[in-house]
């Protein structure tokens, strides 16, 4: 615990942001604050001057990631695989699930673009059954019960597994895990350890906004990229997993880890040693400095503490939803209520497209977001980066667009 708020413009000062702008849509790609930034220049000089010895250090560099990952998360290092991204890590659980024909992968129609295509092509690879629910009518009036409800009806006899994304980033609706995992706990009891559903969660938009430990969610599989939320360097990310989740995939890539190199250089079976989350640790060469450097970010946040960086980005969004409250027409997507919400507001202005309100507001000095999805919004991300005045001036800015939209 923490027993003084932070200076959050002194937090701001560690960004080389542009004062220009009101920066509201970091939750699509962040700045990397100065200790990540130190850290990546630290690593790449290390490599620039001598990389075969530097590289040397990159077992140490490996489990000090780890470790402080475990350490955010409240979970084991070796529970933990280092990915790219959020798509990477979504596909070393999607890709290496064990699937039989005539079983069933169970998604929402509320997922990205890069689940649904991962899913795709693992049901057709497998034989697998893929079908989607619908967790919500109205996201704006979604409540818990209509959630659990949607999920209990849907599993099936056949379903193995439950791919959820935690907060919805193109409705701003936050999933409550807990209660569904709960649901699937009790669908679980009476089936067979190989037979039972398995929980999967693209949590990238919770990962450095909520408060938790990932145990508590009750899922199998989190899986998050590190370079929005978090401040991680860019191309970084992240799956924890159960040992439910972990014993049901097998690795897609090569791992690199010392764990799994070894036992094989012996001569053993990696498998029979190594952790599976090494083993389904991507292998290959990153972009060493910046992964390395993920363990400053990881810091960060723990340094100013979970539950107050949770607190501020709460009170910001709440901020929010209360101005846009005050604009006619504007038809807010995202829940008011804290159990349903996070870290954005989903939001559509009847009688403009979602891409000309950006723009005109880009115009206006605030950068807003537009959500990558069919049906499209506009979307404001308050951060810990952001103040009250921001999200003034970015409510003040849209109602500048509607009255000129009106005229």
């Amino acid at each position: 615990m923490h027993s003084a708020e932070p200076d959050w413009a002194q937090l701001r000062a560690e960004f080389d942001l542009t004062p220009d702008y009101v920066h509201l849509a970091l939750s699509m790609l962040t700045a990397h604050p100065r200790p990540v930034r130190e850290a990546i220049e630290r690593h790449r000089r290390g490599l620039d001057t001598n990389p075969a010895l530097y590289f040397h250090r990159r077992d140490e560099l490996h489990r000090a990631v780890l470790e402080r990952a475990g350490a955010y998360l409240g979970a084991h290092p070796d529970a933990i695989a280092l990915t790219e991204s959020t798509t990477m890590g979504l596909a070393v659980v999607y890709g290496g699930f064990r699937l039989k024909p005539g079983e069933e992968i169970l998604s929402t129609e509320h997922e990205h673009y890069a689940a649904t295509e991962l899913l795709r092509f693992k049901a057709a690879s497998s034989g697998a059954a893929h079908r989607t629910i619908r967790l919500y009518e109205d996201p704006r009036q979604a409540t818990v019960a209509e959630i659990v409800s949607a999920v209990r009806h849907g599993l099936g006899e056949r379903t193995r597994v439950l791919a959820l994304t935690w907060v919805h980033s193109g409705t701003g609706v936050k999933l409550p895990l807990a209660e569904i995992s709960a649901v699937v706990a009790e669908h679980n009891r009476h089936r067979p350890a190989d037979e039972q559903v398995v929980v999967c969660v693209d949590a990238v938009h919770g990962l450095g906004v909520e408060d938790f430990e990932v145990a508590d969610l009750g899922c199998d599989f989190f899986v998050a990229g590190c370079h929005k939320w978090l401040f991680g360097p860019r191309g970084t990310g992240l799956v924890w997993g159960s040992d439910r989740g972990w014993q049901a995939v097998e690795p897609v890539v090569t791992s690199f880890d010392v764990e799994v190199f070894w036992p094989w250089y012996l001569g053993r079976l990696p498998d029979l040693e190594a952790p599976k989350a090494r083993m389904c640790t991507p292998g290959g060469f990153p972009a060493y400095e910046h992964r390395w450097a993920l363990a400053e970010a990881f810091d960060f946040h723990l340094a100013r503490g979970k539950n107050t960086i949770n607190a501020r980005i709460a009170q910001l969004n709440a901020h929010c939803q209360a101005r846009l409250a005050e604009l006619p027409g504007v038809r807010v997507r995202t829940p008011a209520a804290p159990q349903l919400s996070s870290g954005m507001v989903c939001l559509d202005v009847p009688g403009l497209d979602p891409a000309e309100v950006v723009e005109r507001m880009l115009h206006a000095g605030v950068i807003v977001g537009q959500t990558p999805y069919r049906s499209s919004a506009v979307r404001i991300a308050p951060g810990v980066l952001n103040s009250v005045q921001d999200i003034d001036r970015a409510v003040d800015a849209l109602a500048r667009v509607i009255d000129e939209h009106g005229r």
